[in-house]
């Protein structure tokens, strides 16, 4: 088991990043939480269901960081998708595993099938880009669900954009072949060269969301929404006496499509 740190009602992971392995004994669902996704799940009870779900939530962003040294008392390292990404890929690299990745354009699959090949060549791809909607239809679902199982792949990258790859992947975990899931976003356009991350000393002091902000309006936006609500609710939050979750059932909770 990990170790984990419950931070404003959720178990964040706060174990080293060595710890993860790719051949665990059960599937793994691997997410990550930061201030706005902390924010959104205030006000999408599917979304908070499928956070509580996953088997492991990474502390992917400075606001996490800075949470739990306010309401806990503790330090912790931040883990973001990007460096869950790499560590994956190294230990895939070293025993020839195989990864898949869904979402994302059949140009940023291509580029990063590219990169892969080059700088990981011990490693088995594949990919599959689904229909740019809101909603999958049940033959969506079924088509991607075929993909992933014909491969089996042992690390399931997926990449539609918070908080549909968290509702999608908790709803399919029963019908899906792999090992470990981890929906990661943004790491796809990283990855694939069509976005760039912040510099090093950005974020060592937890600054990578003010460089996203300059690089895209939509993101600015929700920032200047989302991290002063964050901000309030860590003055606010009182550890010794916080609101408990009511327990309902994920299956009713997170829906298929």
């Amino acid at each position: 088991m990990y170790r984990t740190l419950n931070i404003m009602d959720y178990d964040v992971f706060v174990d080293e990043l060595s710890e993860i392995d790719i051949k665990p004994k059960t599937k793994q669902i691997i997410a990550t939480i930061n201030a706005h996704s902390y924010v959104k799940a205030k006000s999408d009870p599917e979304f908070s269901a499928a956070l509580h779900a996953s088997d492991t939530i990474l502390p992917d962003g400075g606001g996490i960081v800075l949470a739990a040294k306010r309401t806990v008392k503790q330090r912790i390292n931040r883990i973001a998708g990007a460096d869950l990404h790499s560590h994956l890929l190294q230990q895939l690299n070293k025993s020839h595993g195989k990864c898949f990745y869904l979402g994302a354009s059949l140009e940023t699959l291509a580029k990063i099938r590219q990169r892969l090949t080059r700088e990981y060549p011990h490693i088995i791809v594949a990919t599959y880009s689904p229909p740019f909607k809101s909603k999958f239809s049940l033959k969506d679902n079924a088509e991607m669900i075929k993909n992933i199982n014909s491969f089996s792949p042992d690390v399931l990258f997926i990449g539609m954009t918070a908080p549909k790859q968290e509702k999608w992947i908790v709803a399919h975990r029963d019908q899906l072949d792999f090992k470990i899931a981890a929906p990661i976003g943004a790491v796809f356009d990283f990855y694939a060269g069509k976005a760039k991350r912040a510099p090093l000393w950005m974020q060592k002091n937890h600054l990578e969301w003010l460089h996203r902000s300059f690089s895209s309006w939509r993101l600015a936006k929700r920032y200047l929404s989302s991290n002063p609500q964050f901000i309030l609710d860590v003055l606010l939050y009182n550890h010794n006496n916080k609101p408990q979750r009511q327990k309902s059932d994920k299956t009713i909770l997170i829906k298929t499509d």
